[in-house]
């Protein structure tokens, strides 16, 4: 059974987090809330743990995985970003956006998007998945929690311990997710293009 690791939805048990960050570091996979919902994540680096990630989402080299970032300085570590672009984003972050921007040199080729070279980044406004970034001190991959076959992502961490049983190592419950997709935004282009509309509101992004 995966561990599961309660923590205060406002002022997370440091100790715990930095359990799961070791976790991580061993190249494990592991479930987090975020603003939007439950979301699957593992080390940005680890190539292993980036293909047991899609494993287990039941998804290939072609779907956008996203990076989770602490704030916009890291998003322009991984992405390139023009002025225009880092209006837009800091109106939007941290919140409840995904933005499609074409990634930087720092970013593994085989994380980014292999025909447009594009990868998906967030910088999401939930207090544990900020302290865990924090502690990890490097962006998370990470694709929201919805299993394969499956429309709704799964929002209760003891449910989520039982049915990935044996696939995640772990859990971190701050309890339920609003269950409501991020809006998705596609920058790469130059003017923004709406991918999805989900949570954010379109009004912050001029849309």
């Amino acid at each position: 059974m995966p561990q599961l690791f309660e923590v205060h939805p406002s002022n997370p048990q440091t100790r715990l987090l930095k359990q799961a960050t070791l976790l991580l570091d061993k190249g494990e996979v592991i479930a987090v809330p975020t603003d939007s919902s439950y979301a699957l994540v593992c080390h940005i680096d680890d190539k292993a743990a980036a293909d047991k990630l899609r494993r287990i989402r039941g998804v290939d080299d072609k779907h956008h995985l996203t990076l989770l970032c602490r704030d916009l300085s890291e998003v322009a570590n991984y992405a390139k970003v023009d002025n225009q672009q880092f209006r837009l984003l800091k109106a939007a972050t941290p919140g409840a956006y995904t933005f499609i921007l074409e990634a930087s040199k720092e970013v593994p080729r085989r994380l980014s998007h292999p025909s447009r070279k594009t990868i998906g980044l967030r910088v999401p406004d939930h207090t544990v998945l900020q302290a865990l970034l924090a502690l990890h001190s490097t962006p998370l991959l990470a694709t929201t929690l919805i299993a394969p076959d499956e429309s709704e992502p799964l929002n209760d961490a003891e449910e989520i311990c039982q049915r990935y049983h044996g696939r995640i190592a772990a859990v971190i419950d701050a309890g339920a997710c609003p269950r409501e997709p991020t809006t998705v935004v596609d920058l790469s282009g130059g003017d923004p293009v709406l991918i999805r509309q989900g949570r954010g509101a379109l009004t912050v992004l001029g849309l």
